[in-house]
């Protein structure tokens, strides 16, 4: 029957940064997501590995990545924006068109009402 465990060891040098920084996140890692040190560093050695060779065999991955992430949060935004805005645009552009048309059915009515009060006015005060 074969091992399938391999063992390895790690040490850290708490003076050098990039090493003391990697033995805190090892202390102060959730528990319950990484379950151990080896599944914790399995994930970080993975993840850093398939980055580092995609980007070695297309060097313009990661940027192109970046700059779609960019282009995806600027998309998200304006559409937000829109959401909250355009009901306010759009009512207040409604409402002006209503205007528009108010002053020609206000000059109508008034119209009439004028040429109606001018019937009822009693015209005997001119002196005739």
């Amino acid at each position: 029957m074969q091992n399938h465990i391999r063992n390895t060891n790690l040490r850290f040098n708490l003076e050098k940064d990039l090493q003391r920084k990697a033995w805190e996140y090892l202390q102060s890692m959730n528990r319950e997501e990484f379950k151990s040190y080896s599944h914790a560093i399995s994930l970080a050695l993975v993840d850093y590995f398939d980055r580092y060779y995609r980007i070695a065999e297309d060097p313009y991955l990661e940027t192109r990545e970046r700059e779609e992430q960019f282009i995806n949060q600027i998309v998200e935004g304006i559409q937000q924006n829109l959401k909250q805005s355009l009901p306010l645009f759009l009512s207040g552009l409604t409402i002006g068109m209503v205007q528009m048309e108010s002053p020609k059915q206000t000059s109508l009515t008034t119209s009439n009402h004028s040429s109606s009060d001018a019937e009822d006015v009693d015209w005997d005060f001119l002196g005739e």
